[in-house]
């Protein structure tokens, strides 16, 4: 019965990783063949990409009313992506980094990561909390893409607060999905390359694979909190998160290795804030989600001091040095440490 129920475990997290790499290839290829801008392209597919094992997971969590799951999910794999993924990419390679990290994309993930706290002291993160995430991340979207030239380079996080509340992004969305519609019955008269029945057919597939992979990854991972007595959150934060940050590490390492540090350490941070506005967003919406002791008073903390840890190794030097990254390492082995002492 175990054995099977382990066994179940690990195909289906080797579905749900392995169909979101294939789906995010395809849909990008597909998009390309229709003649879709890049713009849509980096909006739909490059911005959450790595993402969509823990936004698969969390909304089959969330159908199930498992909150435990959720909340361990995001909070946990934010936790993972800096101290155990960052870390070891900078172990293997010191990892450059820029002013811009840091006073734009740094300052929004730790203010993603407190602003989920302040949501959380009630107990529960509401509907209409998760709608105002959504909000937020369809604004820093829009934000990274348009605003690019018109800020001249300073796009801060004091342009991004005075933007969002311009609410220009709205009508910015508009016009994209009127844009969306006339590319798509203009596709019509385009002669696609060899190939597109087969990338619609690995489309469908990895689709699929995502959806069956991410039922049963986090049914198995129920069982398994409810039969060795641990609750939804600790697994949430380990077993789940740790499962659904496969991408991030392979992403991570891989341009750590070539010495694309921007790149590495940008593919981060830029999954912390989708994790917290985007997929805790769209699992809020689904069922408001319920915050218990051990996020609000331990995992959540420990999210916000890791990430205020990394944005200062990202201004010494401008560099995440070795050292820097075995002290991420060590601080989340002890994180686990404690985490699962509570268990």
């Amino acid at each position: 019965m175990i054995a099977e129920n382990l066994l179940i475990l690990m195909l289906s997290l080797v579905l749900l990783v392995k169909g979101s790499d294939y789906f995010v290839k395809s849909a990008s290829t597909i998009a390309e063949k229709l003649g879709v801008s890049e713009f849509v392209i980096g909006l739909t597919l490059v911005a959450v990409g790595t993402s969509i094992p823990e936004l698969a997971s969390s909304i089959a969590a969330a159908l199930q009313q498992a909150s435990g799951i959720v909340i361990g999910n995001v909070v946990g794999s934010n936790i993972v992506n800096i101290g155990f993924i960052v870390g070891l990419a900078a172990v293997i390679s010191p990892m450059k980094t820029e002013i811009e990290m840091l006073r734009r994309d740094g300052y929004i993930m730790l203010f993603a990561a407190l602003l989920f706290f302040a949501f959380a002291l009630n107990g529960e993160l509401s509907i209409l909390e998760s709608a105002f995430f959504i909000l937020i991340f369809i604004a820093y979207v829009f934000f990274l893409f348009e605003e690019a030239e018109k800020y001249e380079g300073k796009l801060h996080f004091k342009e991004f607060v005075v933007y969002f509340f311009k609410f220009e992004y709205i009508v910015r969305a508009r016009q994209k999905l009127g844009s969306i519609r006339n590319e798509s019955t203009g596709a019509e008269d385009f002669a696609p390359r060899e190939g597109f029945a087969k990338d619609i057919l690995i489309l469908v597939v990895s689709c699929a694979a995502i959806i069956i992979g991410a039922r049963y990854f986090v049914e198995k991972s129920i069982f398994f909190a409810e039969f060795l007595g641990i609750p939804e959150t600790i697994i949430g934060t380990t077993l789940v998160a740790v499962g659904t940050s496969l991408p991030e590490l392979v992403v991570t390492v891989t341009a750590a290795r070539q010495d694309f540090g921007s790149i590495a350490l940008g593919n981060i941070i830029g999954s912390n804030i989708a994790n917290v506005f985007l997929i805790l967003g769209l699992s809020g919406l689904i069922y408001p989600i319920a915050v218990d002791q051990i996020s609000l008073f331990f995992t959540t903390p420990v999210m916000i001091l890791i990430s205020v840890l990394l944005l200062v190794f990202i201004s010494t030097g401008w560099e995440i040095k070795r050292w820097e990254g075995v002290a991420l390492m060590a601080f989340y082995a002890a994180f686990l440490l404690v985490l699962l002492s509570m268990g």
